[in-house]
């Protein structure tokens, strides 16, 4: 994540009302800036596929003030014998489907090419935001973490990938030279995420079948993340991250002490952690020594995950 020699960027994103806490949270952490409804612009230069939630990523190379000006500007692009596909991207105003497809015929049909709309060379994004027609690059992302639905093993009550993906982010916005944890880390989700995403992460188990289960997912999308039996309140070092997804099970409940000696442990592993959990339980990660910086609530039907991002 960079600032790429003064270009801005104009990122779009869209997400569930469930997950709209959890999308806020995500952006204002990687782009330490409070987003716009349905799109964000930013002198940070990030991979669009981080994010489970970022539709795609527009390299802002033409401005103007209106349609037609920056279509004259559109003539400008050198294509040196490529193909081109010219995408609406969805910021600010309301455009129904064939005010889209006019957009794109005004822009397009300046750029000196042939278009292709099945294979281009190259994808160029326009867009209306903060009060000017943007045109450039566009990056689509890739839908990652829906790949990592499918594998091995898998355990009902584990964070789904999409929040995992998400959680790891939260954990290190700055992936570059980063050495984070996951304690409990049950079938891998999170360390499948982070992994994806060349964030360096350990990841530990108190239970040894989880531990072989989340060598397994790893094995199958050959993610090379070491995994270990160990209770992490034993553990020692420190890392830059951490993601404590505290255990969950419909037949159990963790004792109050028991959460109270981990959250303790991963205080003294990392000072960022990312700390999920079932039930509010704010002023326990206060009490272990925490600051809290940040929070969500992530909701399915009447099940609500919490997660606080504690310094």
């Amino acid at each position: 994540m960079i600032a790429d020699n003064g270009r801005i960027y104009l990122y779009e994103y869209a997400c569930h009302e469930d997950e709209r806490e959890l999308c806020a949270l995500e952006l204002r952490t990687l782009f330490e800036t409070k987003p716009s409804p349905g799109f964000l612009r930013s002198e940070r230069n990030i991979d669009p596929s981080r994010s489970p939630f970022i539709r795609g990523k527009l390299t802002i190379e033409y401005t103007a003030l209106t349609l037609e000006a920056l279509a004259e500007q559109a003539g400008r692009i050198e294509l040196g014998g490529e193909t081109f596909k010219l995408r609406y991207m969805e910021a600010e105003g309301g455009a129904d489907y064939e005010e889209k497809r006019r957009i794109e015929r005004v822009a397009g049909a300046s750029i000196r090419g042939r278009a292709d709309m099945k294979n281009p060379d190259r994808l160029y994004g326009i867009a209306y935001a903060d009060g000017l027609w943007r045109l450039g690059r566009f990056a689509q992302s890739e839908a990652v973490w829906l790949r990592h639905n499918d594998k091995p093993r898998q355990y009902s009550t584990a964070l789904g990938t999409r929040t995992a993906r998400a959680v790891a982010n939260i954990a290190a916005p700055v992936p570059e030279g980063i050495r984070a944890i996951d304690p409990c880390c049950g079938i891998g989700t999170v360390l499948i995420e982070a992994g994806s995403m060349g964030i360096g992460i350990d990841g530990f188990d108190l239970n040894p079948l989880a531990v072989i289960g989340a060598r397994e997912n790893l094995a199958h999308f050959g993610l090379p993340v070491q995994v270990k039996v160990a209770d992490m309140r034993t553990l020692e070092g420190r890392y830059d991250a951490l993601v404590l997804d505290l255990p969950y099970n419909l037949c159990s409940v963790l004792a109050a002490q028991e959460r109270m000696d981990m959250l303790r442990s991963a205080r003294r592993l990392s000072a960022r952690c990312v700390i999920v959990a079932t039930e509010e339980i704010g002023a326990e990660i206060e009490a272990a020594g925490f600051a809290l910086a940040d929070r969500c609530t992530v909701r399915k039907g009447k099940f609500a995950r919490h997660i606080w991002v504690g310094i």
